[in-house]
């Protein structure tokens, strides 16, 4: 298995070595490591952790064309690395499932999706999560702040991917609201943390944004 996970690193890091969204390699990373991390605390399969990790973003649409992958190019990867069936049906369960796609997503069941979907969100909160939505952003044409436009309360998951919004906004349509949707005791210790540091981020934000002049 470690021989598989090698391999497996090697391929995403390779075929992240273009990604300038933010989903890169080095946020697989991280969120391959805290949910190694998160993991120590359960009774799970940390094979199918690791690989679910590392593979988590590789089907998502956000990626550009020539990096996203298909689901059953994913799942001949792991076939041609020699990992069972079973295991294989695991890991692309997980990385179908967890996505935040506008918070339309049903909760996942299984211990192992729930570590990596929570590695995962808390990537995208705290410091790193505030210097990752400016990278995506700009990444995407997106205004950092516009007040005209407005924050979207609910949006189906094709709204969420297509129609363009603001970074700041960001926060109040997905980022601020991942506090809620942590699935273990750990991971709602630690995105508390976060949470509260993208709050006191956004307080000295608007309070910069409307300057000294406020209310004259």
């Amino acid at each position: 298995m470690k021989q598989i996970t090698e391999n497996i690193e090697k391929f995403v890091k390779c075929r992240l070595e273009t990604e300038g969204t933010g989903h890169d390699w080095l946020h697989i990373d991280r969120v391959r490591r805290t949910a190694l991390n998160l993991a120590k605390k359960y009774s799970c399969d940390l094979t199918i952790i690791e690989l679910s990790a590392l593979l988590h973003d590789l089907i998502d649409d956000k990626l550009s064309d020539d990096i996203r992958m298909k689901t059953d190019e994913v799942a001949n990867l792991l076939r041609e690395e020699g990992l069972d069936s079973d295991s294989i049906q695991e890991v692309l369960t997980i990385i179908s499932t967890i996505s935040f796609k506008g918070g339309k997503r049903r909760a996942v069941s299984s211990i192992e999706a729930q570590i990596v979907q929570d590695a995962d969100r808390l990537d995208a909160m705290g410091a790193i999560g505030i210097a990752r939505v400016f990278s995506y952003g700009g990444s995407k044409g997106n205004l950092i702040y516009d007040p005209a436009i407005p924050t979207r309360d609910s949006m189906t998951c094709e709204e969420y991917r297509t129609i363009k919004s603001t970074s700041i906004n960001h926060f109040y349509e997905k980022l601020l609201k991942l506090k809620d949707l942590m699935n273990t005791e750990e991971g709602k210790m630690l995105a508390q943390q976060r949470h509260q540091f993208m709050v006191d981020y956004l307080s000295q934000f608007f309070l910069e944004w409307e300057g000294p002049n406020r209310g004259l």
